[in-house]
């Protein structure tokens, strides 16, 4: 075991375990802010009294009670799980629980959060933002400051808010947005939430022509934008306190039924080319030929050695670089002329709420559509970027010797640990970091060992979040 050399240093000190924040940058996933941090955390001298504590609890277990241990959780590691999961497309505040502190990640869950957002005028996409496929365009011409202000008075206060479509809620068992990438109709209505709006203001307002922000190139099929537009009229008519739209049209109905059936039809038509492509696939890789080529796949990322207290790059999990990065200066605009204006909004809300869905809804509100450009979680119940509890990304790759001091004063400050009481960090005091040269991927050999995500208080933006606590996919 590549960590027995610290367990003997590390039995006077004392076990770090607690509550902090990490400021996680845009286009990676919450679940990978939690593998990178164990990365550095598990081979450091900061945790090693934590995982000798756990080695010690784990020597002492029945043959019984190890063999129900899974066996990804049978290599010892940092236990680390997040306090609320932050969209790819979202930097800002991620809470962590180490050790016992996980117990506490679900307080989190519904406390007060706020948001600084970039909403585009002018277009609306299938996810909300930037990164989806283009549904539909209106006219921005005339779209002025005062009119935004007076239609964001609207989303003030208490209401019921409609999930976008590609949110992680289930219906029926099935995530919503299986349904939108198979082609099929919703089954029922979509179930709104209440949420609160105890803070919103348009903090800046950019002029057409004065930004870099973007609609994507990208435009849905016309079967996938009719299944959509049926999808927000059904919005529309479920909307709290509005009154109910007029009935349809013979015509709107005819246009309707034409476009669930233009999504049945493209989803048996997907099945049945899935159906033809497995008698034509070659045989079924085993499980060991799995493996191996995914152990294939980690040994060709190539990734820079990192040693404990040296500078180095993080290898890039399956959770990095999600979303594609904004367009250079020098990109030819998907408009003519000056294009649309845009605007930052800061504003604090309740558990539960959809930023993306405000930045829609506001478009629709003003009859141009609007999409979602950047968004960033500033603050989390008592956690906000550049305080005292909430570590910068960047410091990870700094060495040990730059973060272990900041996340040790943190999970004291979190312990309610006196600041004269605090002990030196154990950083300084060890004699057994990894030898120069070895790799990053030597240095976390349990962790690469482990095939299953680490716990967490909720899931990542990609996966559906369970019922009973539920929470938003920004």
């Amino acid at each position: 075991m590549k960590y027995a050399k610290f367990f003997k240093m590390a039995t006077n000190k004392k076990i770090m375990e607690g509550v902090f924040a990490v400021n996680k940058p845009v286009g990676m996933s919450s679940a990978q802010v939690i593998r990178d941090c164990q990365a550095v955390f598990n081979p450091s001298a900061l945790f090693a009294p934590l995982l000798a504590q756990e080695k010690a609890l784990r020597d002492k277990e029945s043959q019984y009670q190890k063999r129900r241990r899974g066996r990804a959780k049978r290599e010892l590691q940092v236990k680390i799980g997040h306090g609320g999961t932050l969209d790819p497309l979202a930097c800002g505040v991620l809470i962590l629980g180490v050790g016992k502190g996980t117990k506490s990640l679900q307080n989190f869950l519904l406390c007060k959060k706020t948001y600084e957002t970039v909403v585009v005028f002018g277009a609306s996409t299938d996810t909300y933002d930037r990164v989806g496929r283009i549904i539909k365009k209106g006219n921005y011409d005339g779209i002025t400051r005062e009119q935004v202000e007076t239609a964001l008075e609207t989303f003030r206060g208490k209401f019921k808010q409609m999930p976008p479509l590609y949110s992680s809620l289930k219906m029926e068992g099935k995530p919503l947005y299986e349904y939108a990438r198979e082609g099929k109709p919703i089954p029922r209505e979509i179930e709104t939430r209440d949420v609160e709006v105890t803070e919103l203001e348009l903090t800046e307002w950019y002029e057409p022509g004065t930004h870099n922000h973007r609609w994507p190139t990208e435009e849905a099929e016309q079967s996938e934008k009719d299944l959509v537009g049926s999808v927000w009229q059904v919005a529309k008519k479920q909307a709290g306190g509005e009154e109910e739209p007029a009935q349809l049209t013979a015509e709107q109905e005819k246009q309707d039924t034409e476009a669930k059936a233009k999504a049945d039809y493209n989803s048996k038509k997907r099945e049945a080319e899935e159906r033809v492509d497995d008698l034509v696939r070659d045989d079924v890789p085993s499980k060991k030929r799995k493996v191996e080529a995914k152990q294939e796949q980690q040994n060709d990322k190539g990734a820079e050695p990192l040693m404990s207290g040296a500078l180095g790059v993080l290898p890039k999990g399956r959770g990095s670089d999600l979303i594609p990065p904004p367009p250079s200066p020098d990109t030819p605009f998907p408009w003519e002329g000056k294009g649309p204006p845009a605007a930052k909004i800061r504003m604090t809300v309740t558990s539960g709420f959809y930023v993306r869905s405000l930045c829609h809804d506001l478009g629709e509100k003003l009859g141009c559509g609007a999409m979602m450009a950047e968004l960033c979680r500033s603050k989390q119940g008592e956690f906000a970027i550049g305080g005292d509890n909430c570590l910068e990304y960047s410091d990870l790759l700094k060495g040990e010797e730059v973060w272990a001091p900041k996340v040790e004063s943190m999970l004291d400050l979190w312990n309610g640990v006196p600041p004269k009481k605090r002990a030196s960090s154990p950083v300084a005091e060890a004699t057994t970091a990894p030898e120069a040269g070895t790799t990053l991927e030597a240095v976390t050999a349990p962790q690469a060992a482990t095939t299953s995500e680490p716990a967490t208080a909720t899931e990542p933006a990609t996966t559906p979040a369970p019922p009973a606590a539920p929470e938003k996919a920004e």
